[in-house]
């Protein structure tokens, strides 16, 4: 009971240091300077339009910003992703932000967690696992959007396009930020009785993936491609996605999935997408009720986004020979031909 007395007494006293701006009177006429760090890279849809709804949702307020790119998808060894969140600690300290905007799992496990407490403000997007495994539950400064995967949805779109569709291999790399994800669909997965699931396994390079895509050509009705970015190839260096995907699009002539939209671009079947615009736009209203309305990060409840967009793609639907109906069409986005060849 003392201990938990204590750490309620570092919570508030954290929270009366913080150097929030109390109002909107306050925020008029002054340049914020808002760092954003990005786990991944750009361009690249997923983290450009997290930034863009962001940013959105920041209009009308006077910022100005600053982007650093942790590039951890390219570069996924732990020496990278430590040497990266220490440049952008520098940075902090350097820059001296206003606010911090940090977007996927890799940023808070490897720069934002060191703020906890602290008198910097955060807004993060785009987090897979439990913030409170951060140590974000209760942080003072700290608040953000989840991010979870439409997975039953994504399921019943594909069964919607493939009807036969009864067993599917689940392809993940070797990511911690899959962990969390796969969870969720296996605890899901009850929802679906009428569809087995299997292959759960970590495949760690893309000559394996190769065997594994070939292999299924037999075994699997369909593939959802969940973790395809830390495939290794004979040099021991990640195979960028798209190549992984342009090779599957023309090796494969099984359906498949995933839950983003930029899958979809490079050959994916379909996805109920996760929106990278809400989730920017979501931590973007946080960020501005925080600057702009005094409001302390603690008292914004940290939420997934609940939107979901169906995406197809017509191109891989005509390579497989599949008809898709205009009701499915008509209902999200249609991808018309795959991003490498335009």
């Amino acid at each position: 009971m003392v201990r938990k007395t204590i750490i309620r007494l570092v919570a508030v006293v954290s929270i009366l240091l913080l150097p929030a701006v109390s109002s909107a009177a306050d925020v008029k006429g002054k340049k914020l300077r808002i760092l954003h760090v990005m786990s991944y890279h750009s361009p690249w849809r997923w983290t450009d339009g997290q930034f863009d709804g962001f940013k959105e949702a920041l209009t009308g307020l006077d910022v100005e910003y600053k982007v650093f790119q942790m590039d951890t998808k390219r570069n996924s060894s732990e020496e990278a992703k430590n040497k990266a969140g220490a440049a952008a600690r520098a940075l902090v300290e350097s820059w001296k932000p206003d606010l911090v905007y940090t977007s996927d799992d890799d940023a808070q496990i490897y720069f934002a967690r060191h703020y906890v407490g602290s008198r910097i403000l955060f807004v993060f997007s785009g987090v897979n696992e439990d913030p409170a495994k951060y140590g974000f539950s209760g942080s003072p400064n700290i608040t953000g959007v989840l991010e979870q995967e439409h997975f039953v949805e994504s399921v019943r779109l594909l069964k919607e396009i493939v009807p036969n569709v009864k067993r599917i291999a689940v392809i993940v790399d070797g990511d911690p930020m899959w962990i969390p994800v796969l969870r969720r669909m296996k605890e899901k997965a009850a929802q679906l009785p009428d569809v087995e699931f299997f292959d759960w396994d970590v495949i760690r390079t893309f000559k394996e993936y190769q065997d594994r895509i070939k292999s299924y050509q037999k075994r699997a009705d369909a593939v959802a491609l969940i973790g395809i970015f830390t495939f290794k190839d004979e040099a021991g260096k990640n195979v960028p996605y798209q190549t992984v995907l342009q090779w599957t699009a023309e090796n494969s002539r099984l359906p498949d999935f995933s839950f983003w939209s930029d899958r979809v671009h490079y050959g994916t079947l379909c996805a109920v997408n996760v929106s990278e615009r809400e989730q920017g736009l979501a931590a973007g209203r946080m960020a501005r009720s925080i600057l702009a309305e005094g409001k302390s990060p603690s008292s914004i409840p940290m939420s997934p986004t609940t939107k979901g967009i169906p995406v197809v793609s017509l191109a891989r639907a005509k390579t497989l020979g599949i008809k898709v109906k205009s009701g499915i069409l008509l209902s999200g986005e249609v991808i018309r031909e795959f991003d490498w060849k335009k």
